[in-house]
């Protein structure tokens, strides 16, 4: 589904006189159809860039990034045009960063319902009872459920955008640390929940602080950066 091939990405930092800092080089990897990848390395090595190059919210500096596309076949998102990359976020590729970002003043099911109603075209009613379903069970209380999730604590808001991903059942999903800020009880439910997508078929690629967590849910684990000495 998804072949890595010698990506790279340095960052021009303008501010700084044009310096130039390396975020990525001589990534090779490939992901198959229902795998999961996990990304690991020490900070600064440049898993969570890697990761946004795919999703196209980082243009690569070099190398290619081959995926099979229901929507237009097998295309490099390296470097497809823009009106591809939004139909593809739109229609296959999934994206859970670590921190919640979405319109103030949208309530936490709404937020948690609308790729339904974007993405898959099901009806109001039937997305807002299948989001009420899987923030139960992430253990938002449904008291939450119209509750703005800028008032939420760090894990709360962790566990909305995840249901956000993962509700529309993406066919390649993205993850960057989706459990660092939950409990052993939280991340053992999010766990439970991407093996249950795994087994209809969604591919994943993701990072994780914890590497035992990492361990039992991926297939495969690609180093970055094996050179770099992992601290700590």
């Amino acid at each position: 589904m998804l072949k890595v091939n010698n990506l790279s990405k340095v960052f021009n930092i303008h501010i700084l006189g044009d310096k130039l800092i390396e975020g990525c080089d001589g990534v090779i990897f490939n992901v198959d159809n229902g795998e999961f990848l996990g990304l690991t390395g020490p900070s600064g090595a440049g898993k969570s860039t890697i990761l946004k190059c795919i999703y196209r919210t980082y243009l690569a500096t070099g190398g290619d990034i081959w995926y099979d596309s229901i929507l237009y076949g097998q295309v490099n998102l390296a470097v497809i045009a823009d009106h591809m990359v939004i139909g593809i976020r739109h229609k296959e590729i999934g994206y859970a960063s670590q921190f919640l970002k979405v319109i103030p003043r949208v309530s936490a099911i709404d937020i948690v319902a609308e790729p339904l109603l974007l993405k898959n075209g099901v009806s109001p009613k039937e997305a807002k009872t299948k989001a009420g379903g899987l923030l139960e069970r992430l253990n938002i209380p449904p008291k939450l459920f119209d509750a703005y999730p800028a008032t939420f604590s760090g894990g709360e808001q962790q566990r909305v955008n995840i249901a956000r991903a993962i509700i529309w059942k993406p066919r390649l999903l993205l993850l960057d640390e989706p459990t660092a800020s939950l409990d052993k009880d939280s991340a053992t439910i999010v766990v439970e929940l991407l093996k249950e997508l795994r087994s209809e078929g969604t591919s994943m690629v993701g990072i994780f602080h914890d590497k035992e967590l990492m361990k039992s849910i991926t297939d495969r684990v690609y180093r970055v950066n094996p050179e770099i000495d992992d601290v700590g």
